[in-house]
């Protein structure tokens, strides 16, 4: 008779992404998972095949919850913006995980397919693409420098952040008549 497990890979996952959040990248050894989960770090071989394996799933979990988020917008650029921005102060290390060559490209394929759809009403087909990728690159890199604390010359964030909303919606309208479908 086989031994009962005593985890599965969604506790694995669920304890290496609140050990992410709480000892940064170097802190998610498969030891320290193992001890979260309460299993010998050989029990997790079951189910992880190694340290790669364990950040490519924390990061797929992560992509996976802002995903859902981001579908569960109202689709404008301006909530698709606020709710990325959201999941990365609440989980600053996922967030920078999920920028990683950990992450999964099948997994970042689907987190692209809300702001796709919204880059593609505001430029139209040809254009979506690079619209999407000016979107999400200001996004990113804004919510980097806020997670960094490079914001050092005073004033208020969130209000810059707006205005950088404002300005991308500008940005992607004004030189472009999108046909009406």
């Amino acid at each position: 008779m086989p031994t009962p497990e005593k985890t599965s890979l969604g506790h694995i996952v669920a304890a290496g992404r609140e050990l992410l959040e709480t000892q940064g990248q170097q802190g998610l050894t498969m030891q320290s998972v193992a001890q979260q989960v309460g299993v010998r770090a050989p029990s997790l071989y079951k189910h992880i095949s190694n340290r790669a394996a364990l950040l490519a799933a924390v990061a797929e979990a992560t992509i996976d919850d802002v995903t859902a988020s981001l579908e569960a917008t109202d689709g404008t650029l301006e909530e698709l913006a606020r709710c990325y921005r959201r999941h990365a102060q609440q989980r600053p290390e996922g967030f920078r995980l999920m920028h990683s060559a950990h992450a999964p490209p099948e997994a970042l394929a689907r987190m692209a397919a809300p702001t796709l759809r919204v880059a593609r009403k505001l430029v139209g087909n040809q254009e979506t693409l690079e619209a999407a990728r000016m979107l999400t690159s200001w996004a990113t890199g804004f919510i980097e420098m806020e997670l960094n604390n490079a914001f050092r010359f005073g004033g208020d964030i969130d209000n810059a952040f707006e205005y950088g909303l404002r300005g991308m919606r500008r940005a992607l309208t004004s030189d472009h008549q999108v046909p009406s479908n």
